[in-house]
């Protein structure tokens, strides 16, 4: 059964509803014994730190090594802030931002038709809604959004506190397909269908102020309406680069007016009003899982420069 966001209303004067209470992913249980820092070192200890973090549902693996380089986790009392670091979640006991983490909370998996105008991220806000703010799981677990749609866009979104799952869900080579609405300004000509189909070079910026260029192709663009004022279109995408049909859709001068996500890999929308959310079925955590653990997608060869 869908669940409805009880304080969620189209009126922009209801204040943002308060961050879910800390529970399910963290707990107050006692320090194991210390031990020297060095120790983490040691592969054999156990798994990786960022593993076990983003396993826990702190956030997702990327996320974790930015917590720990920034040397906000303890191990048994001992500040971690170098990688690669080895723990072992039996034995070890882990803090992240002053909160201890519960390393054996369940996993749970939610479908959520998120609205325009709420944001995917866990950070604390003062003046907006976020997509874990309408999820009030009764199993009280610490969800984080996997991948993002920017504010301005509706649709589709996962939330989970499996990092594993959501790390393949998340990465390019694995080849998701994901499936939005678009309505952009204006009509799109022949000639510009066929270069979004083409597809086209964009930039993206990567850690430490690096730029990496690559180009951006729609598995599948079909025109919905075209007209004058506007044209509607279904876009299938098999990467999940930012805001990459936004990006798109600005460099052949149609921007975008409205975006809707409508499904991801087996998941779709049915049954479900913006705002309202629901657990994914075992059979569909099944599909999902069975989706992401097929021979991942190969990355063709550069080719070089020069011709031997």
């Amino acid at each position: 059964m869908p669940h409805d966001d009880q304080n969620h209303a189209s009126d922009p004067g209801i204040p943002p509803s308060p961050p879910p209470p800390i529970d399910g992913g963290w707990t107050t249980e006692p320090d194991a014994e210390p031990v020297s820092s060095d120790s983490f070192q040691d592969a054999a200890r156990g798994d990786r730190l960022q593993k076990i973090l983003s396993s826990a549902g702190v956030g997702s693996r990327r996320a974790c090594e930015e917590l720990i380089l920034a040397g906000e986790v303890l191990v048994n009392g001992h500040i971690v802030k170098t990688l690669p670091a080895w723990v072992d979640p039996a034995r070890d006991h882990i803090v992240v931002s002053g909160q201890s983490v519960r390393t054996n909370a369940p996993l749970v998996y939610v479908l959520l038709f998120k609205p325009r105008g709420v944001i995917c991220t866990n950070a604390p806000q003062e003046d907006r809604r976020r997509a874990i703010d309408l999820v009030p799981h009764p199993k009280g677990v610490r969800l984080f959004p996997v991948g993002r749609l920017d504010v301005d866009s509706s649709g589709l979104l996962v939330l989970t506190n499996d990092g594993a799952l959501a790390a393949r869900l998340t990465h390019p080579r694995y080849g998701i397909k994901k499936e939005y609405e678009v309505t952009v300004r204006g009509e799109l000509t022949d000639k510009a269908l066929k270069r979004l189909r083409r597809g086209m070079m964009l930039a993206d910026r990567r850690a430490r102020g690096r730029v990496h260029v690559k180009k951006a192709v729609a598995s599948k663009v079909e025109v919905l309406h075209r007209d004058r004022d506007r044209t509607r279109l279904n876009i299938i995408l098999s990467e999940g680069r930012n805001r990459q049909v936004r990006r798109m859709m600005a460099r052949l001068g149609h921007p975008v007016r409205k975006l809707r996500r409508l499904r991801i890999g087996p998941l779709n929308l049915k049954g479900l009003r913006p705002g309202q959310w629901r657990d994914l079925t075992p059979w569909e955590v099944e599909q999902l899982q069975a989706v992401l653990n097929r021979e991942p997608r190969q990355t063709p060869p550069r080719k070089n420069s020069k011709q031997k």
